[in-house]
């Protein structure tokens, strides 16, 4: 097979010199734009996972980089005058010349033919080749010429950074942040040699114009980082050899995607590698490993599949892309950490958090995972979180993890972190909440939640979604209710909170386990909303709500919020969210209105503030207040969290004391981005931007996830849903999972634990 790889980065030379050891009578030609032996840029980290991997494929590659490399386990943040260490981490680090230089050499000894001094503009250059391998780098012309077919997708990110190099020698990766008159800057920092330091320095695009950087050349940005950086560097001066930059040495990363990988182009098989086809941020550090498994995978389809290129091309994106999207997103969590640590985390959280924040910047790392790097420091900081926490931990004394912390809100003290999210369970009668609803949330209750919500309760018979949800209109409800949260007070420490919402255009519907949010097939109420725009091709046409509909609807909700305040529950809860009445008033794409109560922000949300007021004046001062936000519309034109962050501001300003963090469901073509945890970062945001406690809520389905939002300070409670369907005692579980015994059980329930525990012991990892 002739081959040929434009661009002699880590991804061209390594599959370069793969291929041949695969199969000598490859005729693989490199052809790179730089001298031999020549290259810019200072140290590139991976971990010793990819260096292992590596070893399986080129063992002399791999124990050449062995001999040349800095390996590290601690990382190391200066912040706020304090130094704090952790470790475990395990990564290695090298020069990018030296890596490039054992690449090259290997690449020689195999008979690889390295053209150097020799820019190559198109793929076009190579009749003769079967495959072309376009690993020309982040600004890939390869990539630009064909852009109709790999459809590249390139985002340019906000932060500056420049790419320096020290003789300051560090024995750790540390993170150093400073402050400056007009904000913060942060270095990335990392040994690669026996005298050479990488030293990144980062800021946000204002703060850098601030400083006049925009119009600094080379050598003042150098001068500026070393004043910067002085008691770090201690008298050694930093050094840049990006000779390829003009004008600015500070540069923005460039976040590439592409949809298509490889394609044909008439005479040879072209397929985009290494940046040019994706990038990780530096924050993670997977760049290089990005480029060298791309070579590690190809050449393993070529191993496997054999010469059939196109099917082996086809293969090589459908399977790696995965993996790279994977990392990709973790990359991406760890830069958007970065870029907003000055504004959001550097004068929010104290030493000890900040350092835990930024570890699990990513979310690959997660709590357990830290206890397994490095077992004493999480200890320690536990210890350190419980007593932020109110808790008296004597020497010796285990803390107990996060999760279960208290927490205390106004007047009300939660025992625990984990919150039973409001469900719709679509069971009451005429409103009324039956045997049904008190075996379930007594269950839930028994089951070691510390928070536990009704459903959306409705303040009228026309506010309910279904015929099946529960009010609180009328004082038969208002005694039902009241059975039940005597039953979880009498039963358990668990505290029981009332969600409150009108359904507005999404009333008068089926069964959740029906048609959900399609109309009754008779007996149909009058809905109102913002507007009057259906929810869905099928549904009735709301009207849009006048003034006499706002007093009577605000009537309603104090009456149900004094009912809900006699019937005992400790925290209430203001439904503003999921399409629902209140929300609609807020989302632009269901508010067309051109009075007080349409067009601006401050507008839209007049009506739910409205109604906040008089439900926070009828409810006891002593009690909170949460009120439940789509963070974002997902569809275009809709709200996003910069909107949910205004309106968790007003909230904030009327009263509320927490914000619950859910998003979408205000219009049904909505188009979520699903993940992991994937709605937190609106909790993170709005808590340490806005500066109210947060309920993060959405994929939360393990202790580890609930330790990990809690421990780092993006949310102060954390809601899960559907596990507690399927679990009522998932608390009681997951702390018997991680070891926490000190979880109360009911005393009933004794011998059970005792044997959960002791199945857990037996069971594999």
């Amino acid at each position: 097979m002739r081959i040929v790889c434009i661009g002699g980065g880590p991804a061209g030379l390594y599959f370069a010199l793969l291929m041949k050891q695969l199969n000598p009578a490859h005729r693989i030609t490199v052809v790179e734009r730089n001298k031999p032996y020549d290259t810019f840029g200072w140290g590139v980290v991976f971990s010793d996972a990819t260096l292992d991997n590596m070893r399986r494929w080129d063992g002399p590659t791999a124990d050449a980089i062995e001999v040349a490399f800095n390996h590290w386990d601690d990382i190391e943040l200066h912040f706020q005058g304090q130094r704090i260490r952790s470790g475990g981490h395990g990564f290695v680090g090298i020069g990018r010349k030296k890596l490039l230089n054992i690449l090259q050499q290997r690449c020689e000894d195999l008979g690889v033919e390295l053209v150097f001094e020799t820019e190559a503009t198109s793929d076009a250059d190579f009749p003769d080749a079967d495959l072309i391998i376009a690993s020309d780098g982040v600004n890939s012309r390869i990539r630009q010429q064909h852009a109709a077919i790999f459809q590249p997708d390139v985002v340019t990110r906000p932060n500056r950074f420049i790419w320096l190099g020290t003789t300051k020698l560090f024995d750790a990766f540390n993170f150093l942040f400073e402050k400056t008159e007009h904000g913060w800057f942060q270095a990335h920092v990392y040994k690669f040699d026996d005298s050479t330091t990488t030293f990144i320095v980062e800021t946000p695009e204002d703060v850098w114009r601030a400083h006049g950087l925009e119009q600094a050349g080379p050598e003042e940005s150098i001068a500026f980082c070393e004043r910067l950086f002085a008691r770090h560097l201690q008298g050694h001066q930093l050094m840049s050899n990006a000779r390829h930059l003009r004008g600015s040495a500070w540069i923005n990363f460039q976040r590439v995607r592409c949809r298509q990988w490889h394609h044909f182009n008439g005479q040879s098989h072209v397929v985009l590698m290494g940046d040019a086809v994706h990038t990780a941020h530096f924050a993670i550090g997977s760049g290089t490993k990005l480029a060298l498994e791309d070579a590690i995978e190809l050449t393993r389809l070529f191993r496997d599949i054999g010469a059939d290129i196109p099917a082996v091309l086809a293969r090589y994106q459908a399977e790696r892309e995965v993996d790279v999207l994977r990392l990709q997103n973790a990359a991406w969590n760890a830069m958007e950490w970065f870029e907003v640590v000055g504004r959001r985390y550097c004068e929010q959280l104290p030493p000890p958090q900040f350092m835990y924040s930024m570890l699990t910047r990513s979310q690959r790392i997660s709590h357990e995972n830290l206890r397994l790097r490095d077992a004493a420091w999480l200890e320690g900081y536990e210890r350190w979180f419980a007593q932020q926490a109110g808790l008296s931990i004597a020497e010796g004394e285990k803390p107990p993890s996060p999760m279960f912390t208290p927490f205390t809100v106004r007047g009300l003290t939660v025992p625990n972190r984990v919150v039973v999210s409001p469900m719709a369970m679509y069971s009451a009668q005429d409103g009324l909440p039956g045997d049904f609803h008190l075996v379930h949330f007594g269950a839930r209750a028994l089951g070691g939640a510390g928070l536990i919500y009704t459903e959306m309760l409705a303040p009228s018979a026309d506010a309910r979604i279904t015929p099946g949800c529960a009010g609180l209109w009328n004082d038969a409800q208002a005694a039902a209710w009241q059975r039940i949260v005597a039953f979880v007070h009498g039963h358990s420490g668990a505290k029981m909170g009332v969600q409150l919402g009108h359904a507005g255009r999404k009333g008068s519907t089926q069964l959740g386990w029906q048609q959900m949010d399609e109309p009754l097939p008779e007996g149909n109420w009058p809905l109102i909303s913002a507007s009057p725009i259906a929810y869905g091709p099928n549904s009735q046409l709301p009207r849009e709500m006048g003034g006499a509909d706002m007093a009577q609807v605000t009537a309603d909700f104090v009456a149900a919020t004094r009912r809900a305040a006699d019937a005992g529950f400790d925290i209430l809860e203001l439904h503003c969210a999921h399409g629902y009445l209140l929300s609609s008033f807020l989302s632009p794409l269901t508010n067309h209105r051109t009075d007080a109560y349409g067009g601006s922000v401050e507008n839209r949300a007049r009506y739910p503030l409205e109604v906040f007021a008089a439900v926070r004046a009828a409810w006891p001062a002593e009690r909170p207040i949460s009120v439940r936000l789509s963070c974002h519309d997902w569809f275009p034109g809709g709200n996003t969290a910069d909107e949910a962050v205004a309106f968790a501001a007003l909230f904030k300003a009327a009263g509320a004391d927490l914000i619950d963090c859910s998003s979408g469901q205000v219009v049904r073509e909505q188009k979520p981005v699903y993940g992991r945890m994937w709605q937190t970062p609106f909790a993170d945001r709005i808590r340490n931007e806005v500066g109210i406690a947060t309920v993060a809520v959405g994929s939360i389905f393990e202790a580890d996830h609930v330790n990990m939002v809690i421990a780092a300070g993006r949310a102060d409670l954390c809601a899960v849903a559907r596990p507690h369907l399927a679990d009522p005692a998932w608390t009681l579980h997951e702390a018997a999972k991680i070891g926490h015994s000190a979880q109360p059980w009911p005393p009933q329930y004794l011998s059970g634990r005792a044997q959960y525990q002791a199945n857990l012991k037996k069971s594999p990892a």
